[in-house]
Order: C-alpha cells, then structure tokens, then sequence
C-alpha cells in the first residue's frame, strides 16, 4: 500500500512538473513572440496559459502592453488591473504609466489621476511626471483649446483601415488595407489586419476638405505612404466608390510591395516623394537580429509619369526604424519619427538637414521639450512653421492626442498645446494635416463611430488655435537729458540668440507698440542715430502687458566754452513767481537735466545767468536775477553738485535779446522771451 502511495505521489509531482514545463515553453513561445512585436499571437498564447491557471507578474506586463499596442484599451486595462491588484511590488513606473492612459482611453480620468499620482511617486527626471504634476489642470487646459474645429467622416472610409493622409497636388494620398488579396501570409502578426498599400483619390472626386490615408506598420507605431501620377489605375474598394480611388499600381509603380507601405510627404513640384515602408532589400523583407523588419524611410522621384529610382535613405538601419516624413516649409529640411540611439522614449521625432545635392546631415532629436519617454509620432509642418505630432506622453485624453508648437526659426522650446476635442478623442487621434490658407485639413482616428479599424476624418478649423503667450510692450524713447520725445527712434525685439525678430519705428509722440511671445526671453532694444542704444531684458512672463520707456544719452555733444547748455538740452523756461526767487516744482524738473548733464560729464563746470524783462525798476530787476541765478545754484548745490564747478550772475535787463526795452510797447509773449536761464559751459 506504502509504494502505491509513494508511486501516486511521484505520479503527481511529474505530472505538475510536466505541466509546469509546458506552460513554460508556451510562454517562452509568447515571449518570442512579444519580442518580435507579434502581438496578436502573444495575446493568443498568453490567455490559453492565463487559462491554464499559470499566471506571473512578467505575463500580466506583457498581455497588458499587447493589448494596450493593439489599442484594446478595455482588456489592456482589466489586465493592468489584475497586475496592480495581485503583484503590487512587481509593478513598474511604465506600467502605472499604461494603465493611466488606458483609463483615460475608456473616459475614466478621475481613475486615471489616480493611477498617475503612483506614477509620479515612482519617479524622479521624468518628463511625463514632472508635466503631470506642473499642469494639474490640463483637463481645463484642453477644455480651453476645444470646439475650434469641425470635423467629418471622409467619404472614402471603408470598414477597413484609412489613414494618414497627404497632399499631391490638388487631391491627397492615403494607406489602407482594404485590398492586400486577404491571404493570411500578408498580414501583420502585430494585429492580424492586412498589409498596408498606397491610393491617391483626385481632385475632382473630392471637396476641398477630402483626406487621403496611409498605411502603417504596428498599429501607429511607424507607417508609410506612396503617390502615384496616373490617373487610370483602379483598385477594389470594399465599400467605397472604385471610379474615384486609384491604387498605386505596382504594373507602373514601384512604392506598393506585399509589405507595408504608410505616411508620404511630396515636394510642392511633385516630382519627389517620401514615404514609409518595411525594410526590403532587393524585393525580400529583412529583419533584424530579434526577427522584427523595421521600417524606413525612402526617395521616389516622379520619371515619365512613374515613380521610380526608389531609394533607400543613408540614415535608416537595419536596426531601428526610421518612419513617417515630413518637410520644412522650404524643404530643406526632413522630419521624422524613430527608436534610434538616442531617443528618449518608445519614438522620438527627429530632424535632418537636407542638402542642395541632395545629400543628408546628421539625424538631430528635436529635444525634450517636445519628445518624452512615451512615444512622440506621425509629425507635419506647416507654412507657418507649426509642428503637429501625435503624442501619449503629453497630458491629453487618453491614447494618442494630437499636439502643436510653434517651431519657427528652429526653436524646439515652445509650448506644447493639446487641440483639443472634438479633433482629440479618448482613442488614438493621428496623422494630422492641415492647410493654413484654407483652414481645412484631415486626421485619421480609431474612435468608437468610424466604419472601419482607422478612419479618416476631415475638418474646418472655425477659430484658430493661439499658440504664443501674447504680451504688449508700450513706451516712449526720449531724450535723457533733455527729456524731448525721439521720434522715428527704432524699437526692436531680438531673442537670446542675438537673431533679430522684429522692429517699429516711435511715432510722431514718440510712442512704440509691439507684441512679443511671453513663452521665451527677449531684448527690448530702443536705438537713434547720434544716441547710444539701450536695452532691457524681458524674461518668460504671464503676458501681462507692461510699459517700457527708454531715456537714451547722447553719444555725444558737441559743446565748448561759452555755449549755452539750456539750448544744447532744449530745456523749457525756468520760472519764478512774481517778486519771486525760490524755483517752482514745474522749473525743478529743467534744472534737474542739466544736473543729469553735469553728473554724466564730472569735468564740466558752467555758469548760471539770469535775466529779467524790462519791466520795474532796473536796480531792482539787477538784484532779483542775481538772487534767482544764486537760488539755481544752491539747488543744483542741494542735489550733490560741487560748489566749486558752479557760478552764477543776475543780468537784469542789461542783455535783453529783442526790441522790448523801457518805453517799447510789447507783448507779453515778446517780454517773456527776456526773462530767461542760461547755463553757461566754462569748463
């Protein structure tokens, strides 16, 4: 009876152990898979061994990043959950990070926040954790930035995927799977959906707010996209109209292959293309060293009707992948997302100078402002130099949103906008193209009501989206000395790269205006011919308005012995009141520049004469200018100027400058002209 038992026991404890190692090797076989980016099949095998009653923290990670990669948000978060709830010591930043935006995919954001809040705690020099705790209220934010656009379902969507839309001419370019033959060995084991193709839809088939898609690679983490100039190629369109819709055909053109080709940008001449595609050599997939086939970015050019002389671009590898285009409103420059060295997160959007010959510079990350440790994709420019991008590591509403900045002159430090609703949903909002001339443009979304997997939707843009922190500047440039209005003084803004931004010219008032972007330091510089330049530093701010006035200096006055200063600094008359002898408040603000003069030069040494009218008695009007002259003196004593640099001398009447003496009849304007100050340069 003892060796039944024992033998029972034994039974039991190889077949655990079997089985055991069973589940191993299956889940060895997911991980294979997960690795390889195969994310469908992983998902297969790790519910069967789920199923089975095998479960480990590293399982529960990797189902969960499967779904949340094939946008399954409501399984990626039951699995985040079950992660968080039974193995809380195994969970990683990353994970708290995925689960959030998985909440936010299914509208749970007071969820959400929470999830966040243990992310943040976790981390330290994160962007996403310090921008979560900067901007609390991002949701207000977003609210703020919302109801801006109008958007459509594209005529062209079918039940399977669209997107990433481009311009070609008058009509657009865009990816689909919809028909890639549906045999099983053609579609991706990232989502089992079918290989991505190029079509172009023409202009007379479309309203000026049509979109055009392009397929992509591993749902939306890379795409690409081809056009085509022939006008008669024709592809099946399940659900669509076939008369409209034209397929790059591989018969004429060489873009489409049995892979994926996705996001395209063509030259405004179209004669150059760009586009996405997998990794083929001489027509045969590679892959790389852990069996993933990348994606690259090729050159088309645009021969006798036909895209040909397909090249693949020197900064692609075999090792990561380079994907989706965009250029530079003058087009000399390419930017692009990827996983290459020196990416701060899943993807990051580059950029590479593209040279007169064609040739390439050196792939440049656009920084950490813009990119984060999640992925940033899917860039377009536009001719004001506005980046969009898709994002899931900025604050938004849940899966990938779509964000802008200002770029202009190559200034990756602006701040990062949400659009808003209704272009931004809780899913994946992407590839977002606009035309600034017409305010209309397309993006491609998964939302809950599109037709298909990736639809595209085409928008008007009712009220445009402010992108600077807008402060005005307002002040008057004068003369320091003199106090006179300069007008015609030039007033300009340069950033802390020394590059000028812009200029204004004072006014007849001597008054400027102007507005600066708050979201960056600058120089207010007031410049005038004969007058040193001066200006001030305005950093970051609020965009509250601010006044700024300028008192420049002369760079220099041409003055000797005997000139008067009071005519040199165009002072107003010094009064005195009647009988009077002591300065008035109104005369102090006059003597006072000619102190601002005596303190800027030290050697300078002047004297002070007075002179009176005609008018009384002449002995009097003697003794009351030489009072008034020593009464200037003393105040000008007062305000810390040396008794030894100064003189002074009543006049009287004895120098009057016109007719107006004892006897003559004149006006009061006329005797007002002899009452009068001179400062008199002696040294």
């Amino acid at each position: 009876m003892m060796k039944k038992v024992q033998l029972l026991v034994f039974f039991l404890i190889t077949s655990s152990s079997m089985l055991v190692l069973g589940q191993e090797r299956l889940v060895n076989k997911g991980n294979e898979k997960y690795e390889e980016y195969s994310f469908q099949p992983a998902i297969d095998i790790y519910k069967r061994v789920l199923e089975k009653g095998y479960v480990t923290a590293d399982i529960l990670k990797k189902l969960g990043n499967s779904y949340y990669f094939n946008a399954d948000y409501t399984a990626a978060a039951k699995t985040y959950k079950r992660l968080v709830a039974d193995y809380s010591n195994d969970v990683a930043p990353e994970d708290f990070f995925k689960y959030a935006q998985t909440l936010k995919s299914l509208g749970d954001y007071e969820g959400a926040e929470e999830v966040m809040n243990k992310f943040t705690a976790m981390t330290s020099g994160d962007r996403r954790a310090s921008t979560f705790k900067s901007e609390k209220d991002y949701m207000a934010e977003i609210k703020e930035n919302s109801g801006r656009y109008t958007i459509a379902p594209f005529k062209y969507n079918t039940p399977y995927s669209e997107f990433a839309p481009s311009y070609y001419k008058q009509g657009l370019i865009f990816s689909s799977d919809r028909d890639t033959g549906n045999f099983a060995r053609y579609r991706h084991t990232w989502n089992s959906k079918d290989f991505l193709d190029l079509y172009r839809v023409n202009a007379d088939s479309i309203s000026m707010n049509s979109v055009v898609k392009i397929d992509v690679i591993g749902k939306r983490t890379y795409a690409t996209s081809g056009v085509d100039n022939n006008e008669n190629e024709i592809g099946n369109l399940p659900g669509g109209r076939t008369d409209q819709v034209n397929k790059l055909s591989k018969k004429r053109n060489k873009i489409n292959t049995r892979l994926h080709e996705s996001t395209s940008i063509v030259t405004k001449d179209g004669q150059t293309i760009y586009f996405t595609r997998n990794n083929v050599v001489d027509g045969k997939s590679k892959k790389d060293e852990k069996g993933v086939i990348r994606l690259k970015i090729f050159r088309a050019q645009m021969i006798d009707g036909v895209w040909d002389e397909i090249e693949d671009l020197p900064f692609n590898n075999d090792t990561y992948s380079v994907a989706h285009p965009a250029l530079s409103p003058d087009e000399k420059t390419l930017y692009f997302a990827s996983d290459m060295p020196g990416t701060f997160g899943g993807s990051d959007i580059f950029m590479i100078t593209i040279n007169d010959d064609r040739t390439f510079g050196t792939p440049i990350n656009l920084g950490p402002n813009i990119n984060t440790e999640a992925r940033e994709t899917f860039p377009y420019v536009t001719k004001e130099e506005k980046l969009y991008f898709s994002s899931d590591g900025h604050p938004g509403l849940g899966g990938l949103d779509i964000f802008a900045t200002k770029i202009k002159r190559k200034d990756f430090t602006g701040k990062i906008m949400n659009v808003g609703k209704p272009v931004n949903s809780k899913n994946d909002d992407f590839t977002f193209i606009f035309d600034e001339a017409t305010r209309k443009g397309y993006l491609a979304s998964n939302r809950e009501e599109g037709l298909g997997f990736d639809d595209i939707y085409s928008f008007v843009e009712t009220k445009p989206l402010i992108f600077e922190c807008v402060q005005q500047i307002t002040g008057t440039v004068r003369d320091k000395i003199s106090n006179e209005v300069l007008v015609g003084a030039t007033v300009k803004v340069i950033d802390e790269g020394n590059e000028d931004l812009l200029s204004v010219i004072t006014d007849s008032d001597g008054n400027y205006n102007l507005v600066l972007d708050c979201n960056q330091g600058n120089f207010v510089r007031a410049l005038m011919e004969g007058y040193t330049p001066f200006e001030e530093y305005i950093g970051v701010s609020d965009g509250k308005p601010k006044i700024i006035d300028f008192y420049l200096e002369r760079d220099r006055i041409t003055a000797g012995f005997g000139d008067d200063l009071a005519k040199l600094l165009q002072l107003s008359t010094i009064y005195f009141d009647f009988d009077k002898y002591y300065i008035r408040k109104d005369s102090e603000i006059e003597v006072e520049k000619v102190i601002a003069a005596m303190e800027k030069y030290p050697s300078l040494k002047i004297k002070v004469n007075s002179h009176t009218d005609s008018r009384g008695p002449a002995a009097y009007n003697l003794w009351l200018s030489q009072k008034r002259a020593e009464s200037t003196v003393n105040y000008m004593i007062s305000k810390g100027i040396s008794k030894n640099r100064l003189k002074s001398e009543g006049y009287g009447e004895t120098k009057l400058i016109n007719e107006c003496a004892d006897g003559v009849k004149c006006s009061a304007a006329k005797h007002d002209l002899n009452r009068r100050s001179e400062f008199i340069i002696l040294e």
